[in-house]
């Protein structure tokens, strides 16, 4: 219980800067939309390549992502194929990203970092960017088709810079480069400002506190992706692992099982406003699953591990 409670006291930060991104937009007309452009091509992008240049790569590792992804992607279509006929209001194209991804960048690395250290949190950080992936292709594409033919969502897709990043940095990384000492605090400084801006546009997206459920189906059927569907795939992943495959280390294990148990990704808020389909919606999914994430991550952290 005591590792919990630092859990929760951990976590407190990034809801009060959910709160100040609500005050932002409140009282100072702050443009969600404006900074979710800057946030989806420059500064998830600058993350994912950082990232990937720091972690230790091998066969398994490179392969990690891509395992988180083929997840995401499954758990994304599944999960779309049961909105189309439960919602009718134009958002179930916003479910698969409520689903398959979640905030395991800004709110998950703290966590990591204190449940793994620093060791554990690049094997995190390399999962987690699977994740990524799914947002910044299937994703925002499953997203985008809601609004778009096949053909204007694929083109969407092609654009976002964060794909590129990520293969860039892979053969950079296994060539042996490495970022310029120069340029080094600039890209903290941008895992920073991922870090602020991505809760703040949560807050931002948040016109009123009331009714942040919005639409009961699509609340509960996100919910039920998140925070059930997900930590299973997880759980059974771990047993098949550890008691048959032998392929990855306790390690891999725990950080896959903390990516399932985060709520939804803030990104969301971020694709749902540039698409304009369903934004208050999924902010006030995502504002509540947050909220809920609180008390839930802590809890099942001190179960499983």
């Amino acid at each position: 219980m005591a590792a919990a409670f630092a859990l929760f006291i951990k976590l407190i930060p990034l809801y009060v800067t959910v709160a100040l991104g609500w005050t932002a937009g409140r009282y100072l007309e702050a443009s969600g939309r404006h900074i979710a452009g800057i946030m989806l091509y420059i500064v998830t992008p600058s993350v994912v390549f950082s990232g990937v240049m720091a972690a230790p790569l091998s066969p398994e590792v490179i392969l990690l992502p891509f395992l988180v992804f083929g997840l995401c992607s499954v758990l994304g279509i599944v999960q779309l194929q049961l909105a189309k006929r439960t919602l009718s209001d134009g958002s179930a194209n916003i479910i698969p990203l409520c689903v398959g991804s979640g905030n395991t960048g800004y709110f998950g690395v703290p966590v990591a970092l204190l449940l793994f250290g620093e060791e554990g949190l690049a094997l995190y950080i390399v999962c987690m960017l699977g994740t990524t992936l799914f947002e910044n292709s299937v994703g925002f594409y499953l997203a985008a088709r809601g609004r778009y033919s096949i053909r204007e969502a694929l083109w969407r897709v092609l654009k976002l810079p964060s794909v590129y990043a990520f293969l860039a940095a892979v053969v950079l990384n296994l060539a042996g480069a490495g970022i310029p000492d120069i340029f080094v605090p600039l890209f903290d400084n941008l895992r920073g400002a991922y870090s602020v801006l991505g809760m703040m546009i949560i807050g931002m997206s948040i016109t009123s506190f009331r009714g942040l459920a919005g639409n009961m189906r699509f609340t509960a059927l996100a919910f039920f992706g998140k925070f059930v569907v997900w930590p299973m795939v997880a759980i059974v992943f771990w047993w098949v692992d550890s008691t048959l495959l032998g392929i990855y280390q306790p390690a891999v294990h725990k950080a896959m099982f903390l990516i399932s148990i985060t709520p939804i990704a803030a990104n969301t808020v971020v694709i749902a406003t540039l698409l304009d389909t369903s934004p208050r919606q999924a902010a006030g999914t995502v504002l509540l699953t947050t909220l809920f994430a609180l008390v839930f991550i802590p809890v099942m952290i001190s179960i499983a591990f």
